[in-house]
């Protein structure tokens, strides 16, 4: 996770500020980092932080504009040629803000219902993926627009989704397999 340290709002968007806990010196001008689950480019970076411009596109349909200076962000690299790929393929670009309906302790794990927002809730399958704040996660089952995802114990202290509450909006990526298929339906 990174925090927000500096943030700028403007009418041309948001400039922010991100303070992490790793080197820079392989992060490029230009890389694309996602920040839950929102691919943005780092446009300068200075010791253990770095700038990011966050369009008003961006602000509108995510949960950036909710952010103040100390947010925690989950943060994950671009994945490189080579690199060993766990958990599905997350693009970066978020497809619209789902709702936390409920967490529910199960052992160590959590099980969490969020509610997806139509028409995203189409591309939601039982055993299939998602992303919410860039987190991959597989669906345990869907019901309407409720779907439920487990949390295991790792995934739960490492990231933000352990500071969210019912009610939260949360970044939501569906599957890219289930748009590009249910697009090739509508146009049959």
């Amino acid at each position: 996770m990174g925090t927000v340290s500096a943030l700028i709002r403007s009418d041309a968007g948001m400039r922010l500020t991100m303070a992490v806990d790793f080197e820079l010196d392989d992060v490029d001008i230009g890389a694309s980092i996602s920040h839950a689950g929102c691919c943005l480019t780092v446009v300068s970076k200075q010791g253990r932080s770095y700038d990011l411009d966050v369009s008003n596109e961006t602000l509108n349909l995510t949960n950036l504009g909710a952010w103040k200076e100390g947010s925690k962000v989950n943060i994950e690299r671009a994945l490189k040629i080579g690199d060993e790929l766990g958990g599905h393929i997350v693009s970066g670009h978020v497809d619209g803000l789902a709702k936390l309906v409920s967490v529910t302790q199960d052992g160590d794990s959590y099980r969490l219902k969020i509610e997806a927002p139509a028409p995203l809730h189409r591309f939601i399958a039982p055993k299939g993926s998602v992303a919410l704040d860039g987190i991959s996660l597989t669906v345990n089952e869907v019901e309407g627009n409720i779907f439920g995802v487990n949390i295991i114990p790792h995934t739960w202290l490492h990231t933000t989704l352990s500071k969210t509450s019912a009610g939260d909006s949360i970044n939501l990526e569906v599957d890219r397999l289930a748009r590009y298929a249910a697009r090739w339906f509508e146009t049959e």
